[in-house]
């Protein structure tokens, strides 16, 4: 198997266009990402699209949340867009989250073991 190449472990600058809720996301994942040298620069347009993801299905939650799941049409009642604006984004979001580890299956297949390095008497550590 081909070692694959060694890109400096740098994690990207934000873009300044990030949504708000885009840019808390960026906030809150890229310190860890950085401590585990997942990231690098070129991560950037990838990490971008997750979390401008992120911020569109928190917004289409929120917006059900406030609206109901039903609209009321002359076809009758209907799904509310935002449920299937939600659903979308939800399943983008776990395909992104998984290209950077951040779901609890694709974790595993990152390599990296966690702060806890097990019992050196378990032999299935």
């Amino acid at each position: 198997m081909a070692e694959p190449p060694k890109f400096k472990r740098l994690p990207p600058v934000a873009p300044e266009w990030l949504s708000p809720e885009a840019h808390a996301e960026w906030d809150r994942v890229v310190p860890e990402l950085s401590r585990l040298e997942v990231l690098k620069s070129e991560d950037r347009a990838a990490l971008a699209a997750y979390c401008e993801t992120w911020a569109t299905f928190v917004e289409a939650t929120r917006i059900i949340a406030t609206e109901g799941l039903t609209i009321e049409a002359k076809q009758g009642t209907l799904p509310h867009p935002a449920v299937g604006i939600a659903r979308n984004a939800g399943r983008e979001l776990r395909t992104w989250a998984g290209q950077f580890g951040l779901t609890p299956a694709a974790e595993n297949s990152l390599g990296i073991k966690g702060e806890d390095e097990g019992d050196q008497s378990d032999p299935f550590a």
